[in-house]
């Protein structure tokens, strides 16, 4: 497989992967669905776009695309597989495993991390997504302790039989980290970082372990692409509006955290960089291991992130004037916990 792409020297490793640090998640091609009896996707899809995305993404110079089983409850990897189908052997595949959906209702609840479901979730993502081998293979949902070693050994049962070739964590806790690392192919681990959200455990398991991070909402759920001024403008029924997991979209508020875009946009957009882009840097500057995971869903979005590759990282003191500006980063938290 060849990963490196020669339009940027920001590059990154993953497992026995050298790529551009900018991937794209795709929760948001999932289109509309249900999880636990709440909204959980983005609003409607037009799959052709959303693959137009993808390949205007991979064009753009991204070479690791995320996804997961229960996005749209199996239509997000169908997408991706429908999109990536011509050059498949040229980008990092990763996928999530271990929430319980139903592909027919579009509804999902709970979670089985069992050896059983787990093989059985494997043969159905490969069959999504048309792919011989998923490249890196997450835990979605947080296991139990006692779990963990029965997933990792099933993990490296799918190794053997080339069904997967890595693994990682969804779950940024502690002991499944340790866990995945301790593993033989155990690679990376998916976590949250922004400009107001760094999980400062896991970012430092990351370099203790020697893990790649694969940064979950680099653009705060599209917060931080500037398009948004009042939870109005996102849909009722979007799961941004119904989650228990951020606030950025809550009525009380997301008036604050716009405050707070406005006290780090100059640093931002210095450079020539968009707001998007300037989150994006931050992230590549915030931790010289993480592949940004912006969601993408047309080709100017695609566009548009690409161009941040050109630009690079935020340096060391531009990062440290916005966690200065934003300390604590979430109004609730005090100072100490803030960068957690």
């Amino acid at each position: 497989m060849t990963t490196q792409n020669n339009t940027t020297d920001l590059v990154r490793t993953v497992g026995p992967w050298t790529v551009p640090a900018l991937g794209v998640g795709t929760w948001a091609l999932g289109g509309d669905w249900v999880f636990d009896g709440k909204p959980a996707g983005w609003g409607a899809v037009d799959d052709e776009v959303s693959i137009a995305a993808i390949r205007a993404a991979y064009e753009g110079g991204v070479r690791l695309i995320d996804t997961a089983d229960v996005y749209g409850c199996g239509h997000s990897e169908r997408v991706v597989g429908r999109a990536v189908a011509a050059f498949r052997d040229d980008v990092v595949l990763t996928t999530k495993v271990g929430l319980v959906f139903d592909e027919a209702t579009r509804t999902g609840a709970g979670h089985d991390l069992s050896a059983a479901y787990l093989r059985r979730a494997c043969d159905a993502s490969l069959r999504r997504l048309n792919a011989d081998v998923i490249d890196v293979y997450l835990v979605h949902p947080t296991p139990a302790p006692h779990e963990l070693p029965d997933i990792v050994e099933t993990f490296e049962e799918l190794v053997t039989a080339g069904k997967i070739r890595t693994y990682g964590t969804s779950a940024p806790v502690p002991e499944a980290i340790a866990a995945i690392a301790a593993g033989e192919h155990g690679v990376a681990v998916q976590q949250e970082l922004n400009v107001f959200t760094a999980d400062t455990v896991a970012l430092a398991a990351c370099d203790r372990f020697d893990l790649g991070v694969l940064a979950r909402s680099p653009l705060a759920m599209g917060l931080l692409s500037g398009k948004y001024s009042s939870p109005n403008d996102v849909a009722p029924d979007d799961v941004r509006r119904n989650t228990p997991w951020w606030t950025f979209f809550d009525d009380d508020r997301m008036a604050e955290w716009l405050k707070r875009i406005d006290l780090v946009r100059d640093v931002l957009t210095r450079e020539g960089r968009s707001l998007v882009q300037g989150a994006l840097a931050y992230v590549w500057g915030r931790s010289d291991r993480a592949v940004a995971l912006p969601g993408v869903r047309t080709v100017a979005q695609a566009e548009e992130q690409a161009g941040a590759l050109a630009h690079g990282p935020l340096t060391t003191a531009q990062v440290a004037a916005i966690d200065a500006l934003l300390q604590p980063a979430d109004p609730d938290q005090p100072a100490a916990d803030a960068a957690r």
